[in-house]
């Protein structure tokens, strides 16, 4: 969303300074050019002589407002006083006791959610700014960190989505390594061979870069783009993400999938959005910080990593629990991936390239000679570390006739390269995530996130 117009004020003000030291702080506010439209007391009782409202708001000259707890942070009411007197900055002249670290984070998180900044003596948070420039209905991706699967997610997205006669999606995805100008690929049209791949990352491309994963696994039009930088609430510093969305208006495309890079969150309006949480990630992570934002976010939760070698039943079990708390409405499917390599590997002995945590190749090991009929010689976790990846073929590479590599980090720079410099086969392999049991239908949840996308984008077009 747009953040709004910043000049219009709601003070957070507390019980445990004077009134005459609160005063002259809101004072030097609005002689700075603000309109503070209310005070809102948020706890604090030491020098708290009067709560009666008429003559605090007269000695103030503004609207005084408290919550009924003065114990408690009143949530609620920030939330209620930022839409009815629709600021665009929240000032916070509290201080401590009264407000601490955590505090602060679910302040800054309902001030974000409501496109409003929130600032304070020595920190400030901007809301998301979103160009809402898309002709076609829309969803985002977005990630709570880096490496817990986003893109595998998009790209199985987007397949699912293309087997509809209804839909001709495409992905615009933006990364660290994204192009200087967005980048179309016609996954739709074109056959990524490595060799392909190779003669690209040769000419300065990224051929590893997330929108030629999305191309090559889920065969649709993908947009390539790059950003800078991801801050604690998912801004990025520069990006050309907007210009790449832009650039869906002219193809023959009817629906977009707006893709996030690590944490950071895509500055293009969308109509749904589905957000992924690691099963690895340390829980404070999700239930702290700006974790909350971004589970409030979503319409679709999918917590990928699910294995009980990564995320235990009790983690897991707790995890739901919790994040049903932050965000009630959201759909929530946790899930598992596995190894689905796009050509036949029957009969091979592979080295298996992947960003997957150590624990789990036994898991990938037994998947893939059990569905793929491959002998796995070894598994390398060490595709997003060059120099570990490097030494990891260097010590297999005679033992096998193909390489099998996700499609990310050093894929083509160094396991592809290595491997046809061989005269080895290469094989790029697709992580398909898979509900961790018949409760929960990924399919059916995703789809009912692209159908109200549609209905969305269509109510507002009638507006």
């Amino acid at each position: 969303m747009k953040s709004k117009n910043s000049k219009s004020v709601l003070c957070l003000v507390d019980g445990e300074h004077y009134f005459p030291v609160t005063k002259s702080a809101v004072d030097k506010i609005e002689s700075k050019g603000y309109d503070v439209k209310l005070l809102l007391f948020i706890g604090g009782t030491e020098k708290l002589r009067d709560t009666n409202v008429d003559i605090i708001s007269e000695m103030f000259n503004k609207p005084v407002l408290f919550g009924q707890d003065h114990s408690k942070v009143p949530y609620d009411l920030i939330e209620e006083s930022i839409k009815e007197y629709d600021v665009g900055m929240v000032v916070d002249l509290s201080d401590e006791p009264v407000v601490n670290y955590s505090i602060r984070f679910n302040i800054a998180t309902i001030a974000l959610l409501n496109g409003c900044m929130y600032k304070g003596s020595d920190f400030e948070f901007k809301a998301l700014e979103e160009e809402d420039v898309l002709n076609n209905p829309s969803y985002k991706i977005i990630g709570t960190g880096k490496r817990i699967g986003k893109t595998a997610v998009s790209a199985y997205t987007a397949r699912l989505i293309n087997k509809d006669s209804d839909f001709v999606p495409c992905v615009v995805a933006m990364g660290r390594g994204g192009p200087q100008i967005p980048e179309i690929v016609r996954g739709d049209k074109i056959h990524l061979t490595p060799k392909y791949l190779m003669e690209k990352s040769d000419k300065g491309f990224h051929a590893a870069s997330d929108h030629w994963e999305d191309a090559l696994m889920s065969r649709v039009l993908t947009v390539g783009c790059r950003r800078c930088a991801g801050g604690m609430a998912g801004m990025v510093y520069e990006t050309n993400m907007v210009e790449g969305a832009m650039m869906t208006n002219d193809l023959d495309v009817n629906l977009v999938a707006l893709e996030g890079s690590g944490s950071a969150i895509p500055p293009v309006k969308a109509d749904k959005q589905i957000v992924l949480v690691g099963g690895h990630q340390p829980m404070e992570t999700l239930t702290e910080y700006f974790g909350p934002y971004r589970i409030k976010l979503a319409d679709l939760i999918i917590i990928t990593m699910c294995d009980e070698q990564i995320c235990s039943r009790e983690k897991l079990d707790d995890l739901l629990i919790k994040i049903h708390e932050i965000n009630p409405n959201a759909d929530i499917v946790p899930t598992i991936f596995r190894p689905h390599p796009v050509d036949d590997i029957s009969n091979k002995n592979i080295l298996f390239a992947t960003t997957a945590p150590e624990s789990v190749q036994p898991l990938l090991k037994d998947y893939l000679e059990e569905n793929f009929n491959c002998n796995v010689v070894a598994i390398s976790s060490h595709l997003s570390n060059r120099p570990l990846l490097q030494r990891d073929i260097e010590e297999n590479i005679d033992n096998i006739d193909c390489m099998l590599t996700e499609l990310k980090a050093a894929a083509v720079d160094v396991a592809t390269k290595d491997a046809l410099n061989k005269g080895l086969e290469v094989v790029y392999c697709d992580n398909i995530p898979i509900a961790i049991n018949d409760e929960y239908d990924l399919d059916k949840s995703i789809m009912n996130i692209v159908y109200e996308a549609k209905e969305s984008f269509n109510k507002k077009r009638l507006v």
